[in-house]
């Protein structure tokens, strides 16, 4: 047995990877208040060191949790002894992860695309893989395409905007991001599939050819690239960023609760350990930081659009508070028609509403800040899928899950450019 964990301490030391053997992701489901608060303590039992995919939100809705081997029998027979239904979603997480792994690594060996016309737009891609499909892009596009860089990350990488625009200056703009939780990897690769979806309908699809004529476009498909670097390299599952926490061993801060609205409230948390952890001071990282510089100084986003996975969900503000936005009417309006776009093409089901009312109540909020800053349609996505796989969607859901969200992306973009305020 000795020699055993000997080995695998080896194993992980060379590998470098962080490994989910045994690990599995359990389905909660209350039913009724009590149980559902019985399963929100769970988040604080550290000991059993859980990794909730899919918070508490309601009775209706359940909670996915990544339960590490050595808590398994400890957590269901708590649930059982509180009469708490459970299933199992992912039997053993290391064995979805070694497929994903040997899919990547075959689809590798394929020669390196010399042009974007090559890229495989149905596999999921390292960050120096899609650095280089944006330089491809822009030096392919140069009337059309431009490359920003806004900032550093902490650990120095650059935090790479691409710019659609046909001219003119400080014209009314779009915002779309994605990857700002870096194990959301269907994100990226759909934010991939965008950039090149505008580059080739510009000029031959009429909509997004009036969009591009009116106003530009900017998206940063790698928008936490410290967090993205580490889950293809240590840890698959790591979803905050990779600033070292001061007084803590636990590194990073959650990029979706470190802007300043309603910073610091409910639903986010002050321990450095958590996944949602807030950070010390809105806009303390620099992922966020270059947005809230960048938006701040160009002013004239109408539109600002954060894109996450998974749940399947459609959401505009609040997220900190019960008060309704006050162009709710409108929001909940686009949302229902993007959302009946992007079902037409799968039948793929989205919910839609604002964020507290929807999910959870949760403070720090990319959108609740931008809506806030005076940009209406912000929205906020949460992809495929809805829990079978949850953050490790295979990668012949990339294509199908980037086309079928670009048909909702048009609907508010196009509802934008014919509303500007």
């Amino acid at each position: 047995m000795r020699g055993l964990i000997a080995f695998t301490a080896l194993v992980v030391a060379v590998l470098g990877k962080e490994m989910f053997e045994g690990h599995q992701v359990l389905r909660i489901v209350a039913k009724d208040e009590t149980q559902l608060s019985l399963i929100k303590n769970l988040e604080d039992m550290v000991e059993f060191e859980l990794d909730f995919w899919r918070g508490v939100t309601d009775v209706s809705t359940p909670v996915d949790v990544r339960v590490p081997f050595h808590s398994l029998q400890s957590v269901k027979i708590h649930l059982e002894s509180q009469d708490i239904e459970y299933s199992i979603m992912i039997e053993d997480l290391q064995v979805m992860l070694n497929e994903e792994q040997q899919e990547m690594e075959s689809a590798a060996r394929i020669a390196e695309p010399r042009n974007t016309d090559s890229f495989d737009f149905s596999r999921y891609h390292t960050i120096s893989e899609i650095y280089s499909f944006q330089d491809m892009l822009v030096a392919e596009n140069p009337n059309l395409v431009s490359k920003i860089v806004i900032g550093q990350s902490y650990e120095g990488r650059p935090l790479n905007v691409l710019k659609f625009s046909t001219g003119g200056t400080n014209r009314p703009a779009i915002w779309l991001d994605t990857g700002i939780h870096s194990r959301e990897w269907v994100t990226q690769a759909s934010g991939t599939w965008f950039a090149k979806k505008i580059v080739t309908d510009y000029g031959r699809d009429p909509a997004i050819t009036a969009i591009l004529n009116k106003m530009d476009i900017f998206l940063e498909i790698v928008t936490n690239p410290d967090g993205y670097y580490y889950t293809h390299n240590s840890n698959r599952m790591w979803r905050k960023t990779r600033k070292p926490n001061s007084g803590s061993s636990c590194v990073g801060v959650d990029p979706n609760r470190n802007w300043d609205a309603g910073f610091g409230g409910a639903g986010a948390s002050n321990n450095p350990c958590s996944e949602t952890y807030r950070g010390p001071r809105a806009h303390s990282e620099s992922e966020v930081k270059s947005i809230v510089d960048f938006v701040k100084s160009r002013g004239n986003f109408k539109a600002f659009v954060s894109i996450h996975s998974y749940s399947q969900m459609l959401l505009y503000p609040y997220g900190y508070t019960r008060t309704p936005c006050k162009d709710q009417t409108e929001l909940h309006n686009l949302a229902k028609k993007a959302i009946t776009d992007l079902a037409s093409l799968y039948g793929t089901s989205y919910r839609y509403g604002s964020i507290i009312n929807t999910i959870y109540q949760a403070s720090g909020g990319t959108i609740d800040w931008t809506y806030n800053q005076g940009i209406k349609y912000s929205y906020t996505f949460e992809l495929r899928d809805t829990g079978r796989y949850g953050f490790i969607l295979p990668a012949n859901q990339i294509i199908p899950t980037a086309r079928e969200t670009w048909l909702a992306l048009m609907a508010i973009m196009d509802h934008t450019s014919k509303n500007i305020y």
